[in-house]
């Protein structure tokens, strides 16, 4: 298992500048946003067309000794604008071609929402059973929309040899254990989870369980936490739509590793996802609005080389 990162809090550097700012950090696997959400600064998606980019690419990561976990396309191919859709979409499926090219064993993306009946304009994400109206609405999200593009954009991906982590995120269909499995079972065994456990702190999911609940289905991993604030809870309750920003008043915050969970939770975290088979990176994503994105970046890759379980000679978590 090593320690990456998730570069878009690096964007303003050109990619040859982060590969070396990360070399002094001793990291040098790095996984790169081609779109969607995350934007595109590193690895553009128009190398599909041009030889001569993709050429160059490839050089400035060997000559900087540097590999790529994953290529990131977070995005929502199920929104209910169907332009918004099909450009997701489109995203999606060249990243899948571009980490083809690449011999880039994942992508990640998100599940995606739809809204509520072919005329919705904004999604619409259902967070309880009732009144009736909502379990009919998630009954034609899931029958209607989601089964039938992951059916087929799971196929497309195996058939270009690579697979698709979904990111749990609220706010998507897929936000938990329960739906990803739900997911797969679906799509098949290409579909499976970017597993952060910062996403499921805040639901109250214990995230050492969610491993054992899913285990080979985590693809990829990223480093990021969450600090809950009880005092704010207990006004707020988890589904808090305050700003990040608003750290003061809201019932939790994204951290950079270690400062919502200490050591001894992170190194069971990482030996739990090894005893379950995941041998990958551990891809650090800076959300911390509290430190700046060179202190969280330099603070999450001392505390976790410090912790992470070295790779098994001939190991291969993707088997």
């Amino acid at each position: 298992m090593k320690v990456g990162v998730f570069t878009p809090l690096l964007s303003q550097l050109p990619l040859p500048a982060v590969l070396e700012k990360l070399k002094v950090l001793n990291i040098d696997t790095v996984e790169l946003g081609t779109g969607n959400y995350p934007g595109d600064a590193h690895c553009k998606l128009s190398m599909l067309d041009d030889t001569a980019a993709l050429t160059e690419f490839q050089k400035v990561l060997a000559d900087n000794g540097a590999s790529i976990s994953a290529l990131s396309c977070h995005g929502n191919s199920l929104h209910p604008d169907t332009a918004r859709a099909k450009h997701d979409a489109e995203i999606s499926r060249s990243t899948i071609l571009l980490a083809e090219k690449l011999s880039v064993p994942v992508i990640v993306d998100f599940s995606g929402c739809p809204g509520d009946s072919l005329s919705a304009k904004s999604p619409n994400w259902v967070t309880c059973p009732w009144p009736p109206d909502y379990l009919e609405i998630l009954d034609w999200q899931w029958n209607e929309v989601v089964a039938p593009y992951w059916i087929e954009h799971a196929k497309f991906a195996a058939d270009h040899n690579v697979k698709i982590a979904i990111e749990m995120h609220p706010g998507f269909v897929v936000y938990s254990p329960e739906t990803l499995l739900r997911l797969r079972s679906i799509a098949g065994p290409n579909i499976g989870c970017n597993f952060d456990p910062s996403h499921l702190f805040w639901q109250n999911i214990d995230p050492i369980a969610a491993v054992r609940a899913l285990g080979d289905a985590i693809f990829h991993v990223h480093a990021k936490d969450t600090q809950l604030y009880p005092a704010n809870l207990s006004r707020t309750g988890v589904l808090d739509t305050k700003p990040y920003t608003d750290e003061r008043n809201r019932g939790w915050i994204f951290r950079t590793c270690g400062y919502g969970h200490g050591a001894e939770w992170w190194k069971e975290f990482v030996s739990t996802l090894r005893m379950f088979g995941y041998d990958y990176v551990l891809s650090i994503e800076h959300e911390d609005s509290l430190l700046s994105a060179e202190e969280g970046l330099t603070k999450a890759a001392d505390f976790l080389n410090d912790l992470v379980i070295r790779e098994k000679p001939g190991a291969a978590w993707w088997v």
